[in-house]
């Protein structure tokens, strides 16, 4: 399920809640914090929006003609692979925000880890690209082809960790920031509107990471979607009045159109529904995915359409 996911539109660039999206993608602010935890966790959030889908990207159009084992110089299709955007801005703006404080010296060294790795993989993917753009593997009959592939294989997966590792530290801090925000609405105002949206989102966001967990568990699943479905119920309560007090039409329709696909997508788990070939098809392309009910390219999609509401004012 999460390598689908992550073949189809990577890194939900893994499925996370933001004030804005770039499919995989995390936030570009973070609610009730300082202002210099929300200057450190947007320089990470930077780098990761910036390339990490292009990484991964660059991954998967290679693989998508070469063996796992490495090109054979037999092979019908030579694609190459993609390159990615300068990471020398990213470096900066990592140890820019490495010496902000507050201090998280886990979240720092994630972030180092993140800009030390996709910073040796930009200077191979250039490589690699150069070699298969101008076509040498006819000349040299696929011989730098075969060497280059452990030095992908291994860069690439070391890249892979790191982006894991640093995602999963910003979402930390971010639950926590979400946590405090929540308590402080209930404590304000109770359990009226505005503290009926952010457990929506809170709510969402786990129902994203259930459906992307690398391996997969039915009954997390399940009561991710369970406790989510509860909250959508309960917004019916506030969709009337001021706009400023209230659940808009338009939250509410994607709020619930969220909930249907998670629930298509647990069921195909649940009953082990294989998809069809022209559905496998669709998945295959990043930009087709979303079509296919049930699958996680639609989960993501129908996840950021609900964040893109949010955005707007859930209001309307």
């Amino acid at each position: 399920m999460a390598a689908t996911r992550r073949s189809a539109v990577r890194l939900l660039v893994g499925g996370l809640m933001c004030l804005v999206v770039v499919a995989p993608s995390l936030a570009a602010e973070t609610p009730n914090s300082s202002d210099v935890l929300i200057e450190k966790l947007n320089a990470y959030i930077g780098c990761l929006n910036r390339l990490s889908a292009r990484a991964f990207d660059s991954r998967s159009r290679y693989f998508s003609w070469a063996a796992k084992t490495g090109p054979t110089g037999k092979e019908r299709i030579v694609y190459g692979t993609y390159t990615i955007y300068d990471t020398k801005d990213c470096r900066a703006a990592v140890e820019k925000a490495n010496a902000i404080e507050p201090h998280e010296p886990d979240l720092e060294a994630a972030a180092s880890a993140y800009a030390n790795a996709v910073g040796k993989l930009e200077p191979l993917l250039k490589e690699t690209d150069d070699y298969y753009t101008q076509e040498n593997y006819k000349d040299d009959k696929m011989a730098k082809g075969k060497a280059l592939h452990p030095r992908l294989v291994a860069a690439w997966d070391a890249f892979a960790d790191a982006d894991r590792k640093l995602r999963g530290g910003v979402e930390i801090i971010k639950d926590r920031q979400s946590a405090e925000k929540l308590a402080a609405i209930e404590r304000n105002e109770g359990r009226k509107a505005r503290y009926q949206i952010e457990a929506t989102m809170i709510d969402a966001k786990r129902v994203v990471r259930a459906a992307d967990a690398e391996k997969p568990d039915l009954a997390a699943l399940t009561a991710a979607i369970d406790a989510y479905g509860k909250t959508v119920a309960a917004n019916e309560a506030f969709t009337e009045g001021e706009r400023n007090a209230r659940i808009g039409s338009m939250f509410m329709s994607n709020a619930k159109s969220f909930l249907v696909t998670a629930k298509q997508l647990m069921r195909r788990q649940r009953d082990k529904t294989p998809y069809s070939s022209g559905e496998k098809m669709m998945l295959s392309n990043a930009g087709s995915g979303w079509m296919v009910e049930g699958s996680p390219p639609r989960l993501l999609r129908d996840y950021n359409q609900l964040v893109d509401t949010y955005n707007r004012g859930p209001g309307f």
